[in-house]
């Protein structure tokens, strides 16, 4: 199985960019893992948040392929502790999928369309976290769970 992480818009802080490269890194001994950004909205600041959101729901759903697992990162997802994400990621790489595809959207969310496209809603946390941020979270998040799987000691419980 390969996974994507799927954002809106580059990253911009270079100690972001940084960390994310250096967990990728480390994820791609386990399996295949990419990030791949969709570019940001072309005056997005003359759109509706309803509209900016649909044209970014295009976007995302031109990415997705057929037979795709669509995991859309979302404040009100399913909350797990690192072990149980270990668990349920176990559980999608024996599913028979070829491609696991997480999404961060933009500032305003995901369009209706997206979410009925969807498999699952995760949420990293109850706090409010930038988009920026949420993007190494993850990455690191993803990285751990591998290691819980292999029962490395990069994880303490």
């Amino acid at each position: 199985m390969k996974a994507t992480l799927l954002v809106i818009g580059k990253t911009d802080d270079s100690f972001i960019a940084e960390g994310i490269n250096k967990f990728m890194l480390r994820i791609n001994r386990y399996m295949s893992f990419d990030v791949e950004v969709i570019p940001d909205l072309r005056n997005s600041r003359n759109l509706t948040e309803q509209i900016q959101k649909e044209k970014e729901g295009e976007l995302i759903l031109k990415k997705i392929q057929s037979g795709d697992i669509l995991v859309l990162l979302d404040e009100n997802g399913q909350q797990f502790s690192s072990v149980a994400f270990s668990e349920w990621l176990n559980t999608q790489l024996v599913s028979g999928q070829k491609r696991l595809v997480f999404v961060i959207g933009g500032p305003y969310g995901f369009s209706q369309a997206v979410y009925q496209k969807a498999s699952y809603k995760i949420s990293l946390s109850k706090m409010t976290f930038s988009h920026q941020l949420v993007r190494l979270i993850f990455v690191e998040q993803f990285y751990r769970v591998h290691t819980i799987l292999k029962g490395e000691p990069y994880h303490h419980q």
